[in-house]
């Protein structure tokens, strides 16, 4: 058997990735990567901060005192509330993360002018 390598030719185009480089290292593009950063670390922490108070609410509607005796197929209503019920909240958490994290690049791309 013999090894090949496979290069890129030397004359290839730059990729995309460095003109933004290139905006990046004026005074201008630092200020919207800084706002970048800044606005995706809001973002996290908003939608971490709500994630925890939905989930740390699980457990107080668990403590409710007639929905410990509450029974669905033999199995208590707090078990499948607390065992089943949190999956949508972190779909949910997820969606919207993604949804405003993608929003959040857009706007840079729009401003820095990359296409």
């Amino acid at each position: 058997m013999t090894r090949v390598r496979v290069t890129a030719p030397r004359s290839a185009p730059r990729p995309a990735g460095e003109s933004r480089e290139a905006a990046e290292e004026s005074d201008v593009g630092q200020v919207f990567v800084r706002s970048l950063i800044r606005s995706q670390l809001r973002l996290a922490l908003v939608v971490a901060i709500g994630f925890l108070l939905i989930l740390s609410a699980f457990p107080l509607l668990a403590a409710v005192p007639g929905l410990a005796d509450t029974r669905i197929a033999g199995v208590p209503f707090d078990w499948i509330l607390l065992g089943a019920g949190i999956y949508p909240v972190i779909g949910l958490s997820a969606w919207l993360f993604i949804r405003a994290a993608a929003r959040n690049e857009t706007r840079y791309r729009d401003l820095a002018g990359d296409k």
